[in-house]
């Protein structure tokens, strides 16, 4: 991310890694940091999984994974592949050929750990497939299902034998000089996966994909996600992203990109700073600010949006936001715009106007923009 000389505290100085390519998207680097999702359709369904995958994309999905256990599957994903609008990722575990069908599907990243896959000689037909076909491979380390050795060594799955799994498959990948690949070493323990990436971002310059794997529900899951990965993304750690929840996988989309957000990381969307309401409200604040989600989640431009009850804190909101409305009692409140008070509105008329004067500001900022790039 660029520097703030001003407020040096609001910097995240990330993690230095080599840059590959998943599809067309880049991930590493200096690119920003992805988000991802993963289907739970049935993959022989195309039309329902190319629903879900076109739903993640439209909320801002950068890369979708798609289980392929079976042949049926990787026949699928040829045309899922085909028709999708953002790279996809294949998920294999431990059989060779449905890597190798998956590259020549057209899947963009085949998800499979070398050493599950049996002989050198399945390992080097799966890299010959990844080269021919254009794919990268993600190393998906996970603390449930960890080397038998390795739990024998360690006696328990634990930072130091995650890590070592990770490296083992790297050694594999690079004594083959095939370099086109990312890390994860994921675990539904927060404390674990944690101390697994910071050990991991040590010892490989690859792109390391972060994740609190098997986090939860909606509530519970986004609230560990957001404390692991979140204390990672806040030390630099980390070059794309999933939020593994047990929900609509637009609502992992939707988590991501908002703890992206709240560091600065990504813009992407209305970003409603809105207080919890008290007795002190002018308006119902709560309903107001859920009305405003649904109307303004269109919008993909990124800008700012204060919703404040009263005018203890609604004014200060309002001078760092690009649009504002503070309440002020005799149901009443104060538009502001740009960081200045601009007129007085009804709170009955409140919903509409704002949500015009939002879509108005995106638009003026798109126009903007594809005018700079025209000029660039």
């Amino acid at each position: 991310m660029s520097l703030n000389p001003v407020r040096p505290w609001r910097n995240i100085y990330r993690r230095k890694s080599r840059q590959i390519m998943v599809g067309n998207v880049p991930v590493g680097g200096d690119a920003p940091i992805t988000v991802q999702t993963m289907t739970n359709t049935l993959t022989t369904d195309v039309k329902a999984t190319l629903a879900q995958i076109n739903a993640a994309a439209e909320a801002g999905a950068d890369i979708v994974r798609v289980s392929a256990p079976d042949q049926e599957s990787t026949a699928a994903l040829r045309e899922i592949c085909k028709q999708s609008p953002v790279p996809i990722v294949a998920d294999i575990h431990f059989h060779y050929k449905r890597a190798i069908e998956a590259a020549e599907a057209g899947a963009a990243c085949l998800r499979i750990n070398p050493g599950n896959i049996g002989s050198q000689e399945r390992v080097r037909e799966v890299i010959k497939a990844a080269r021919d076909y254009g794919c990268s491979i993600r190393i998906g380390v996970n603390a449930g299902s960890l080397e038998r050795h390795l739990l024998e060594k360690y006696a328990e799955p634990c930072p130091e034998a995650m890590v070592e799994s990770g490296m083992d498959h790297i050694k594999i990948l690079q004594d083959n000089d095939f370099h086109e690949f990312k890390i994860s070493v994921k675990a539904s323990d927060v404390f674990l996966a944690a101390a697994a990436y910071q050990a991991l971002a040590e010892e490989t310059d690859a792109p390391i994909h972060l994740g609190i794997t098997e986090a939860g529900g909606l509530m519970s899951g986004t609230v560990k996600s957001a404390v692991g990965m979140g204390s990672l993304l806040w030390s630099g750690i980390g070059d794309t992203i999933r939020v593994s929840l047990s929900a609509d996988p637009v609502e992992e989309v939707k988590v991501g990109f908002e703890m992206l957000k709240s560091l600065g990381l990504r813009h992407r969307g209305v970003t409603i700073i809105s207080c919890p309401s008290c007795a002190r409200q002018g308006f119902d604040v709560i309903k107001t600010v859920q009305t405003l989600e649904e109307r303004l989640a269109h919008i993909s431009t990124s800008l700012s949006l204060s919703i404040i009850g009263c005018v203890v804190n609604g004014p200060g909101e309002a001078l760092m936001t690009d649009i504002g409305f503070t309440g002020g009692g005799a149901g009443s409140g104060m538009v502001y715009l740009a960081g200045k008070q601009s007129h007085k509105l009804s709170n009955e008329a409140m919903i509409e106007e704002i949500v015009e004067q939002v879509e108005a500001k995106a638009a003026a900022l798109d126009a903007q923009a594809a005018l700079d790039e025209v000029e660039a």
